[in-house]
């Protein structure tokens, strides 16, 4: 059996991002998945100085682990400010380090919500830009806009959106 990873770049304990993953997590048919919190793999602020002297930090290694050992990724951005969450942002930095190809070519279904009409569009962006150079393989993305109009009891709740997320899904685990 395959196995798939999710989590959001988040680390608030009601992280929208957070639920939407486990959504997603829950349609995927073709693997087990496995959702991690961010609160579980903290991590010091990122420095050459701390990396120098200290080395890598040992939820830096797991999380690579993690990701080698994985068949495909789920990530769900969350977005402050236009861009990652600082947690995020910082994981990625240490992870980046440890693995340049910090996501091994692994199927990606890269999405994110926000409680706007945007549906952290601007995150997504800035992610589908930097990934790829870390070696991600994006193969199905999706933005939920209006997260608390659109989204309650774990579940997509406009029909027409929640098919296109399906559609989106069923894209990635195709390449699983």
């Amino acid at each position: 059996m395959k196995h798939v990873i999710a989590f959001a770049g988040s680390n608030s304990k009601q992280s929208i991002n957070k639920q939407f993953v486990s959504y997603a997590s829950s349609l995927v048919e073709k693997a087990e998945v496995t959702v991690l919190d961010l609160n579980d793999f903290e991590l010091p602020l990122y420095s050459v100085d701390h990396e120098s002297e200290h080395g890598f930090p040992d939820h830096a290694n797991r999380m690579i682990d993690l990701i080698k050992n994985s068949d495909g990724l789920l990530i769900s951005l969350a977005e402050h400010n236009g861009a990652y969450t600082t947690v995020f942002k910082n994981m990625f930095d240490w992870l980046s380090r440890v693995e340049a190809k910090t996501f091994q070519s692994k199927p990606m279904f890269l999405m994110a919500t926000s409680p706007g009409a945007r549906g952290g569009q601007s995150v997504l962006d800035m992610a589908k830009d930097r990934f790829p150079r870390h070696d991600a393989s994006i193969v199905a993305s999706f933005s939920l806009p209006s997260f608390y109009d659109n989204f309650a009891e774990g579940r997509i709740k406009n029909s027409e959106l929640n098919a296109l997320f399906i559609k989106e899904v069923k894209a990635f685990e195709a390449f699983l």
